[in-house]
């Protein structure tokens, strides 16, 4: 099986780099820059679970692909989608499959626009990791897991393939017969925990500590109504790790959105914050906690974008 994985960074380099060293067919799509990365100190990771160095490793730009691949693995932020998808377009054939790995849902509705649903899986992984200024891949924690299935679209047989390529290959992959239930149940999550460490610029055990878990939690049962009214409501076992998860006393967990802000860069606020909200159906409620968050995040953008606007020197007059 001919696996493009679509970059090379923090997560898509670290799962193509643990299938390249399974001995996968692995080929990464990358721009100019990360290859010269990549030539020069290699395709690198760092993890309590091992680390890998591998030299060379197979890449390819937007530009020289020509053949269609079997697996698409797409794990790129929600802002960067569009011209990800133009750069991967022509490696898409009859029988090619699209993992994405990203969060939310609305990345399957524009990969389903421009392929066909019947080319798109359902996916998402859980794991941390982080770029060093070198370009290593920085694994933290113990725990890789990435977690794929059928739509109801991608035909089983091309699935039994995938899988028997995605397991044994040194992370733990796992085919869900209930793909879309753990998407909602990760996005529901993962909404929560932006927005309340975003909103609060504080870790789970800083806003316990402030005595505001009460917060995280009305945060919680907010977003998991919203994939309830959707019809993926969480169960009570996965409300309940949520929840523990973002009071526990002493805990240095934030959200990797908050780690976007304190560093000034973009975020995937529309995306996982934005787009959960615009999916409520019994209509807007003006002291939700969801639409807080969401319009913090949006005003950090505003000013971010005023900044740089700012910071631009004026055009030269000839």
């Amino acid at each position: 099986m001919r696996i493009l994985v679509v970059g090379a960074g923090a997560i898509g380099g670290y799962f193509g780099a643990r299938l390249l060293k399974a001995g996968r067919d692995v080929t990464f799509l990358v721009r100019s820059r990360r290859a010269a990365q990549l030539a020069k100190t290699g395709l690198v990771v760092k993890s309590p679970l091992g680390d890998i160095d591998i030299q060379n490793p197979p890449v390819i730009s937007a530009e020289a692909l020509r053949e269609p691949f079997d697996l698409i693995i797409l794990s790129c932020k929600a802002y960067d989608l569009d011209g990800a998808i133009d750069s991967f377009a022509p490696a898409v054939g009859p029988d090619t499959a699209i993992l994405p790995l990203l969060n939310g849902m609305r990345h399957l509705d524009a990969l389903d626009a421009r392929f066909g649903a019947a080319h798109v899986l359902g996916g998402l992984c859980a794991i941390s990791t982080a770029l060093d200024p070198e370009g290593r891949i920085l694994h933290f924690g113990n725990f890789h897991n990435l977690a794929f299935g059928e739509r109801g679209c991608v035909g089983s047989k091309q699935v039994a393939a995938i899988e028997t390529a995605l397991l044994n290959a040194g992370f733990d992959a796992r085919r869900s017969g209930k793909i879309l239930q753990d998407m909602w149940d990760k996005w529901a999550f993962i909404a929560s925990a932006a927005g309340i460490t975003c909103l609060m610029r504080a870790a789970a055990g800083d806003i316990a500590a402030a005595g505001a878990s009460d917060l995280a939690t009305s945060l919680v049962d907010e977003c998991a109504s919203i994939a309830a009214e959707n019809g993926y409501g969480p169960s009570e076992a996965a409300l309940a790790r949520s929840k523990t998860m973002l009071t526990a006393p002493g805990s240095e967990f934030v959200a990797s959105m908050l780690r976007d802000v304190e560093r000034g860069a973009p975020t995937e606020g529309d995306h996982i914050l934005g787009d959960l909200l615009s999916r409520k159906v019994a209509g807007q409620d003006p002291k939700s906690l969801l639409r807080i968050a969401y319009a913090h995040l949006k005003a950090y953008e505003a000013r971010r974008a005023r900044e740089a606007a700012a910071a631009k020197p004026p055009p030269t007059r000839s």
